[in-house]
């Protein structure tokens, strides 16, 4: 029987985590093109700084309460998996494990990226919304890393889109469809749909994630005193 004919279709991924995803790819484009062109442009990637943070908090939070494929655990880029997926033997619906490998890792360079977003400052126009936290030697130390770290995340990237393509041309398996409709073509006649998540943990999600915003907005930063008035001679 044909290997394709084997395969049947399962819910991977639900709709936060494809939200996140998208989400994530368009800020992330966004921030780039901001950061690149500055001028008034400049205050506009600080908020879209604010929203990144937001949303790698939100999905920090769904990899452990969320649906069974979201969720880091199901996940785990462990050596065993890894010299499976090398030898051509492993089989499973979500991430395999060099899949696995590039989210953490894209993840964690993102996340270094957003903040030290939040400490870095221009020398003209723009300061970080923490950057106050910090003396000027150590915001400047946050602000070099911001912008070697870009580097990093595009060559990232770039990875990233390599393994789609060859994923689609080579193996003939396409990556984007199933993170926009959830659904997976699967091997592994054991593989169950995902489940969990929900609405309650899904909100338990937002509410830190916009609490993690708040903080990184510096809502509990003191605003400066106002200047003392003009003499009125």
């Amino acid at each position: 029987m044909d290997q394709a004919l084997r395969k049947r279709p399962i819910l991977v991924w639900d709709l936060p985590t494809r939200l996140f995803h998208w989400l994530l790819v368009a800020l992330m484009v966004a921030a780039f093109v901001t950061g690149q062109l500055g001028g008034d442009l400049i205050q506009w990637h600080g908020r879209l700084g604010l929203a990144i943070i937001g949303l790698l908090a939100f999905r920090l939070v769904w990899g452990f309460v969320g649906s069974t494929y979201a969720r880091f655990a199901s996940f785990m880029p462990r050596p065993a998996a890894l010299v499976a997926y090398l030898r051509g033997r492993w089989r499973g619906p979500g991430h395999n494990p060099m899949g696995a490998l590039s989210v953490y890792g894209l993840l964690t360079v993102v996340a270094i990226q957003a903040t030290t977003g939040l400490f870095a400052n221009d020398d003209i126009a723009f300061q970080g919304h923490l950057a106050a936290l910090v003396d000027g030697t150590t915001s400047q130390f946050l602000t070099s890393i911001h912008r070697l770290n870009v580097s990093l995340l595009l060559a990232l990237v770039g990875l990233h889109l390599a393994a789609i393509l060859f994923y689609t041309w080579v193996k003939r398996e396409s990556l984007v469809p199933p993170m926009i409709t959830g659904i997976k073509l699967v091997e592994d006649a054991q593989a169950e749909p995902a489940a969990g998540g929900g609405l309650v943990p899904f909100l338990v999600a937002l509410l830190i994630a916009l609490g993690i915003v708040s903080l990184a907005a510096g809502v509990l930063i003191e605003p400066p005193p106002p200047p003392p008035p003009a003499p009125e001679w």
